[in-house]
């Protein structure tokens, strides 16, 4: 039987490594906060909420890495920094925010899926 689609291993790989950060839940969090416009570190903290101050900087750096989001530093006393989706990350908001209101449409039904699954699984 032949394969319908042929497969290379480094577009797995790539796409792979983009997943593995769009994928993250932080990541999810931050591009839906930066959604609206720019904000400085600790307002996007306080609004995330459960996030600690070195997870949120390691999701900051690895959405600007990626070219998802941009930093702006002011040069004033004390200095302001600001993060702000770039067109990339604006893109990124369409299918995030689709995933985030199919999870919601469904959290009710995979939450019973779970419940059967794990009253077989308790009885084996």
């Amino acid at each position: 039987m032949k394969p319908r689609h042929v497969h290379r291993s480094e577009d797995c790989r790539a796409i792979s490594d983009i997943l593995q950060r769009v994928g993250d839940k932080w990541t999810v969090l931050v591009v839906g906060m930066l959604s609206d416009g720019p904000m400085r570190f600790n307002e996007l903290r306080k609004a995330i909420g459960g996030i600690s101050q070195k997870m949120l900087t390691t999701t900051l750096r690895g959405l600007e890495r990626d070219g998802f989001v941009t930093r702006t530093l002011y040069p004033t006393i004390p200095p302001r920094v600001d993060y702000e989706l770039t067109e990339l990350g604006h893109q990124l908001q369409e299918p995030v925010n689709a995933l985030a209101d199919w999870a919601r449409k469904n959290t009710l039904r995979i939450n019973q899926a779970r419940a059967r699954y794990d009253a077989a699984a308790a009885e084996d």
